[in-house]
């Protein structure tokens, strides 16, 4: 379990779309505040996720071969077997986006009007920080969460380092947006700069970076799935 969470709570604190819009909000005016919000509505919604499944489960994982236990393994399966599909649909449409500009909207590479970013990062500047929690909410990669969250299933909670490993995907998942509110609330000045420079680097690259994080951890999902269930 805990291999497990640690490869996906890496990959969701380096899935580019909800940094992109972080940094759009702690760029704004008040944007610490909004910042703030935003990381609190991201580790809520990572909080209430694991919540809802020790309650389902009491704490206790299933015992293996049981139906919870293949369950868990199946929905794991699918999700890894989806994000594959995802990235390679998402690998065959650059091409085509390419080579239609106009019609996909040309990408500056810089600035809020790239044109491949999903709509709703082009105002997200504009937002009060109760909008700035709605935004986390909706860029949570939530594929992502419900294979953690099938992973939990397995959460022990009379071994201490269960609370442990479970603490550390909640962190490990949001330290990237953890790191750059400290960076903003230390250094203003020069993390405004960098993050300006992330953002238009991220804006350029963020098609290739999907994919990848995609592919990585879809992999991953459908290796570990079907060795746990024919083992």
């Amino acid at each position: 379990m805990v291999l497990d969470l640690l490869v996906i709570g890496l990959i969701i604190t380096l899935y580019p779309l909800p940094i992109m819009a972080f940094v759009l909000v702690v760029s704004a005016p008040g944007g610490l505040w909004k910042g703030l919000a935003f990381i609190l509505a991201w580790l809520g919604c990572l909080v209430a996720v694991i919540a809802v499944v020790l309650l389902l489960t009491g704490g206790q994982p299933p015992p293996p071969r049981s139906p919870p236990s293949t369950a868990g393994l199946a929905v794991r399966l699918v999700i890894g077997i989806g994000l594959v599909a995802y990235a390679e649909h998402r690998r065959r449409r650059r091409p085509a986006a390419a080579a239609a500009p106009d019609a996909e909207g040309s990408d500056s590479g810089s600035g809020s009007g790239s044109a491949d970013e999903p709509r709703a990062l082009s105002r997200v500047d504009q937002v009060s920080a109760w909008s700035a929690a709605g935004i986390a909410v909706l860029l949570q990669p939530w594929g992502m969460v419900g294979a953690a969250a099938a992973t939990v299933l397995e959460a022990n909670l009379s071994d201490s380092a269960t609370y442990l490993a479970l603490f550390g995907f909640c962190i490990l998942a949001s330290s990237t947006l953890l790191a750059m509110e400290l960076f903003m609330v230390f250094a203003p000045a020069r993390a405004a700069l960098a993050l300006t420079g992330m953002r238009s680097w991220l804006s350029d690259h963020k098609d290739p970076a999907i994919v990848l994080a995609c592919l990585v951890l879809g992999l991953w999902l459908v290796g570990r799935s079907l060795y746990d269930l024919t083992r």
